[in-house]
């Protein structure tokens, strides 16, 4: 099962290194990972993508908390949680580029996404979304030539009103 777990960390060199090296060490995967400074200029806050069971989850979580650098963790998918991912794809245009223009401003229409820049022969959109709309989008826009992608990774937090906050 897939689970998201977001962790507050030190901002401190070495901790995003140290976590990683977690998870090489032990042989779990991460399928995606972002990193970015909080409201409190000490911490920072990780949010990575994993799969496995329940046991498996909670060998991860245990072996995070011994971290030193860890401050608090949480999997936002026990609970009711919102995720997003951002995407940019260059998509280049073929045929007539007319017909080719009108086509891609459609199917960014449908997904709600934004042309941020369109030339003669390429033009490059984001879309702001959850994993599977990305995927999507990305999926709609393969009949045309995709010419480069560039995904953030996913960063969420739980709908709950308990907030992830230091120890």
């Amino acid at each position: 099962m897939r689970h998201i777990i977001s962790v507050l960390l030190e901002n401190e060199s070495g901790a995003l290194s140290r976590v990683a090296g977690l998870f090489s060490a032990r042989g779990y995967n991460i399928e995606s990972l972002t990193v970015a400074p909080t409201n409190d200029p000490t911490l920072s806050r990780m949010t990575i993508v994993t799969w496995g069971d329940e046991r498996r989850i909670d060998q991860i979580e245990k072996q995070l908390f011994k971290l030193v650098d860890v401050a608090a963790l949480q999997d936002i998918t026990i609970n009711r949680h919102l995720e997003r991912e951002v995407v940019l794809v260059k998509v280049g245009l073929l045929g007539d580029p007319a017909d080719s223009k009108l086509e891609l401003e459609r199917v960014t229409s449908v997904f709600n996404a934004s042309l941020l820049d369109v030339t003669d022969t390429l033009f490059i959109a984001e879309l702001s979304g959850s994993s599977e709309k990305v995927d999507e989008f990305i999926k709609a826009l393969s009949a045309h030539t995709i010419v480069e992608v560039a995904r953030s990774g996913v960063t969420g937090l739980s709908s709950t009103e308990r907030a992830l906050t230091a120890r």
